[in-house]
């Protein structure tokens, strides 16, 4: 009969994020597979650049406000139609996606309507206070509204164990490891363009990649230091608030804007190496991304890329903020071929078993036991 999940998340297509494509992916799997997902998310800015009927699933839009100095990304606001959207639905389970403010609502919902939660953790709102630069108490407030948000959930799933060790010592409880999957057929070392590469490093140099968001968190203006590397050229796919500052920063790499799908894939396989430079991310999805295209890996040794690159076997892990050890990484890389093609094998053999199926079955799993331990729960608890 298959089970009635609804995803109240606060990004999805056509807005790209790691949040958006996450939820995206889980629900087409979802729905696959015979169950049935409702995806409620804010109203997108981008909304002429898709279509939700598209969609072999319901999504539910509530009101949304940008965020300040992030236009591009909305904020979902507090709705009845939150409610009357997962009542429709008859859900057994409601999954908040990286909850912040539809997702604080959402939570309050469910437990009006005593249903089991699961909250997955991607969004780090403490870190990016920092990287801002904002207050510590403005931090600590991160930190309080978070904590309330997962721990009135059955359980809480982060995606790495750099993360799931964070949330612990931060006071939420019940956190368990649940990572990310990666299409392996989509990206995979074949796409490789000779012609693209052609292009792209017209003197034969190597090329050294970055694939995410152009946004003050993800640290990109320290990739200029790749660009000093004789016979390194640095290419940067993706959009955002500081691609301006950022093209007038580096002048020496070469910016291709947002890519997706085939072309997108294409760009991955025909670089030589990938390198990540935010010190903040929860996983790191262009990490897998990358390595099911065949490239060695040079990244920050923080959060999510602890467990997504084996150091010394598939990349190199280098200390965060650091763009010269991020450099130094590339070009050991670019000098030796023999190595680049090691560390290739390496990392996509790591990814081969992460399929998004496999994901979405584990997701299942933890559905089927909050769900179990609700049933469980005396009456008068359940009233308190």
């Amino acid at each position: 009969m298959g089970m009635r999940i609804a995803i109240i998340t606060e990004s999805f297509p056509p807005d790209v994020n790691g949040v958006a494509h996450c939820v995206m992916r889980v629900a087409d799997h979802l729905s696959r597979n015979g169950h049935h997902p409702l995806v409620i998310a804010p109203e997108s800015a981008r909304a002429s650049l898709g279509d939700d009927s598209q969609f072999p699933y319901p999504v539910e839009r509530v009101p949304s406000i940008p965020l300040p100095g992030y236009p591009t990304f909305r904020l979902g606001l507090p709705s009845p139609k939150i409610r009357r959207a997962i009542v429709d639905h008859g859900a057994q389970v409601v999954h908040l996606a990286s909850p912040v403010a539809i997702g604080a609502w959402g939570s309050h919902v469910a437990r009006s309507l005593d249903l089991p939660t699961v909250a997955v953790y991607q969004t780090d709102l403490p870190a990016y206070a920092r990287a801002y630069r904002l207050s510590k108490a403005t931090e600590a407030f991160a930190w309080r509204w978070l904590r309330d948000i997962h721990n009135a959930a059955g359980r809480t799933l982060a995606p790495s164990s750099v993360t799931a060790a964070d949330l612990s010592a931060h006071g939420m409880a019940n956190v368990m490891i649940w990572g990310r999957g990666v299409d392996t057929t989509l990206f995979h070392p074949r796409k490789r363009d000779e012609a693209l590469r052609a292009e792209l490093a017209p003197g034969g140099e190597v090329l050294a990649g970055y694939v995410g968001r152009l946004a003050t968190e993800k640290r990109v203006d320290l990739l200029a230091a790749v660009t000093t590397r004789p016979g390194v050229r640095l290419v940067i796919t993706g959009g955002g608030p500081e691609e301006a500052e950022l093209r007038e920063a580096i002048p020496n790499a070469v910016f291709l804007g947002e890519r997706h799908g085939e072309d997108l894939a294409r760009i991955y396989a025909s670089m030589d190496v990938f390198v990540h430079s935010g010190p903040f991310e929860t996983f790191g999805q262009t990490i897998q991304e990358a390595a099911a295209s065949g490239l060695p890996v040079v990244a920050p040794a923080a959060g999510g890329p602890v467990d997504l690159v084996d150091d010394g076997v598939s990349g190199y892990l280098v200390p965060p903020l650091d763009g010269g050890a991020l450099a130094a990484g590339v070009a050991r890389l670019a000098a030796d071929p023999a190595l680049r093609a090691k560390m290739s094998d390496a990392a996509r053999r790591k990814v081969l078993g992460r399929s998004w199926a496999a994901l979405t079955s584990e997701l299942i799993d933890h559905y089927t036991a909050v769900i179990t331990a609700r049933a469980s729960q005396p009456q008068t608890e359940l009233a308190a």
